[in-house]
């Protein structure tokens, strides 16, 4: 029985290692993204659905974030520039979503068993933030830009515009605000395939 466990532990890896989902070959497309990962658009349907989110404007911020890593994290930093210190902050997986923000989430929508690596629950998450910036800060939930800043500098500190002592981040939300603009644009052109596809699988697949 001494062995069992390793073995066990083992294979519980593998598993695991064989459900992460690669980022999508090509991310600056829409299309190409939800074609390549269908439930990828079934979670963001899902999304739209219960935070009334548009399914472009969480993507574009997540590409931002994570570049579609299940297990993304800040830089290790580095004291004398080889002695490990630890990371920048605790924000991790897709949505690069900070320890206490996420918790904030749980408590709020219920979703224990959540997992930031897990796509279907970044999504969400990405949805519950952007529909609690319109009803706090008032931005529209079509905003990329201002979504954005929000997402990055806080409910607070976007009231209190410290975006604006921040010209790099600024580009980075226009960045975001222009890719999401190409994603919408992109999905105009692919949304019946989308749905059609999408609806069949979950009725007949």
């Amino acid at each position: 029985m001494k062995f069992l466990a390793p073995l066990l532990s083992g294979l519980l890896v593998l598993l695991l290692s064989g459900c992460v989902t690669s980022p999508p070959r090509d991310p600056e497309n829409l299309c190409a993204i939800y074609q390549e990962h269908r439930d990828w658009y079934k979670a963001a349907v899902n999304t739209r659905e219960k935070w009334g989110v548009p399914v472009h404007v969480p993507l574009a911020m997540m590409y931002q974030e994570s570049s579609f890593k299940h297990n993304a994290a800040p830089p290790m930093e580095y004291f004398l520039g080889f002695i490990p210190i630890g990371r920048a902050s605790d924000a991790y997986g897709y949505a690069q979503a900070k320890t206490m923000t996420w918790d904030d989430y749980v408590r709020e929508t219920g979703n224990s068993w959540s997992s930031r690596s897990d796509f279907d629950d970044a999504m969400d998450f990405m949805g519950w933030f952007i529909y609690k910036t319109h009803k706090i800060n008032g931005v529209s939930k079509w905003d990329a830009r201002n979504q954005y800043l929000n997402y990055h500098e806080g409910w607070g500190g976007y009231k209190r515009k410290t975006y604006r002592h921040k010209a790099w981040l600024v580009k980075v939300a226009d960045k975001v605000d222009g890719r999401a603009k190409r994603y919408a644009a992109q999905y105009r052109s692919c949304q019946e395939d989308l749905d059609s596809s999408w609806l069949w699988r979950l009725f007949f697949g």
